[in-house]
């Protein structure tokens, strides 16, 4: 018996009924429901035979004391860990992060310079801050041109300012078993080196050592966010027409009636780094052979101030989730006598989440009233528990719609071949 997700799914106002406009109902939905259940079967087997890693480590337990360990030593030596990796390197472990409370306690901060930009790496290698300072470098493949700059330079960094004796005890390596660059880097310099499963591509990998080891060295629960995405793992698993299946089959339907334009609109701050794992997510598992939707993040309530006038006026060429939290009765209350001052008295005695609320809830019923498809995915509160509920959603989803468009959704092909012109540029700058 699968316990209560820590996640529900509103699908109401994506259905004719609701929007009478661009919507899916029950015969648009058929066909693609079946061909859900024919792949929730294929996933069913694949599990079953070792196959789907990524999906596979939220029932797995025994790689997290080894973690806990490393994460220990680190607290206890850092005061700030340097995450080198982009991508999938890094956006899960973001999106973790930001559940760590504002001065993390007794623990590191986290800082991930994960777009690569030179003035910013000078700062991050400052010399007044390495001594106190821990490396985790991440690429898969140990070739990453921006992963493999950075590490570089902070080797030299920490050389000329700790003395080359210091390597060791300043750098940890994730990257996959063979003789990558950052391995054999790693061999030089005497640092540890942990294996990233070659089964398990960058933006797939949160559930992984990749995305639980920077949250535990911030204090978080990894065996909770695995529970999470377990639960929904298995839900989905054994339920015909679940949430993710379900999603994907209004996503693609949607598509077809030309909104080709998907919108994660997520109401807390912390989810911030959340929707934009979403955005690579999506964007480099489907966006092949003619097939995808453009991914936009979105934050409330901030964007409803810069979006929301093109998303209800403008063309109809979207669809839209919106991630919610129960929000009604946080945070600090508004002043009585000083909003009936000011004639505001609707807001006289409120929360901040009291209105929080008031605009997610409005916000949804807007777009649908102007007939506008919108889903609606609600939490508790956000915790490791829902955050991993999430992650395994979406990338159920993910695959699901992948199927449904034809698309493999573990290659990026597109990618590679930027990357390997990326390099002829340099080597040809060089001569």
């Amino acid at each position: 018996m699968v316990k209560t997700l820590p996640i529900q799914q509103n699908i109401s106002g994506c259905l004719q009924a609701a929007t009478g406009a661009v919507a899916m109902d029950a015969g648009a939905l058929a066909p693609l429901l079946r061909q859900c259940e024919a792949a929730r079967l294929r996933f069913v087997r694949e599990l079953t035979a070792g196959g789907l890693a990524p999906l596979a480590l939220a029932r797995r337990r025994d790689d997290l004391a080894g973690l806990q360990t490393i994460a220990i030593d680190w607290r206890r030596r850092f005061r700030r860990v340097v995450l080198f990796g982009v991508g999938g390197s890094s956006l899960g472990a973001r999106a973790l992060a930001a559940l760590a409370p504002g001065d993390n306690g007794d623990g590191p901060e986290l800082c991930v310079p994960d777009n690569l930009d030179p003035d910013l790496m000078a700062s991050v290698l400052a010399p007044d801050r390495l001594a106190q300072t821990g490396f985790l470098v991440i690429s898969k493949s140990g070739g990453t041109g921006e992963t493999l700059a950075q590490a570089l330079t902070a080797v030299s960094a920490v050389t000329d300012s700790l003395g080359k004796a210091a390597l060791a005890d300043h750098f940890l390596v994730i990257t996959e078993p063979g003789q990558g660059a950052l391995r054999q880097l790693s061999a030089q310099i005497g640092a540890p080196v942990l294996d990233h499963d070659p089964d398990v591509g960058g933006r797939f990998s949160v559930l992984s050592l990749v995305g639980l080891l920077p949250a535990m060295l911030l204090g978080l629960d990894g065996k909770a966010v695995r529970e999470g995405a377990r639960l929904v793992l298995e839900h989905a698993l054994a339920t015909p027409d679940s949430p993710p299946a379900m999603a994907a089959a209004i996503h693609v339907g949607l598509q077809r009636h030309g909104l080709g334009q998907s919108v994660l609109m997520a109401y807390g701050e912390a989810f911030k780094p959340f929707v934009r794992w979403y955005r690579q997510l999506w964007a480099e598992s489907l966006g092949k052979n003619g097939q995808g939707t453009t991914p936009i993040d979105a934050l409330g309530p901030v964007d409803q101030h810069s979006q929301l006038q093109l998303y209800l006026d403008g063309p109809v060429d979207k669809q839209f989730t919106l991630l919610m939290l129960q929000q009604a009765g946080r945070g600090p209350a508004v002043d009585v006598d000083l909003a009936n001052g000011l004639g505001q008295d609707y807001l006289a005695g409120r929360r901040i989440g009291d209105l929080v609320a008031a605009m997610q809830t409005a916000t949804a019923d807007t777009l649908v009233k102007h007939g506008r498809p919108v889903r609606r995915l609600t939490a508790e509160k956000l915790d490791e528990t829902s955050l991993g509920a999430l992650f395994m959603h979406f990338m159920l989803e993910t695959l699901f719609t992948a199927d449904l468009m034809g698309v493999d959704p573990f290659d990026q092909p597109a990618v590679e071949e930027s990357k390997v012109l990326a390099r002829r540029y340099l080597q040809e700058t060089a001569r």
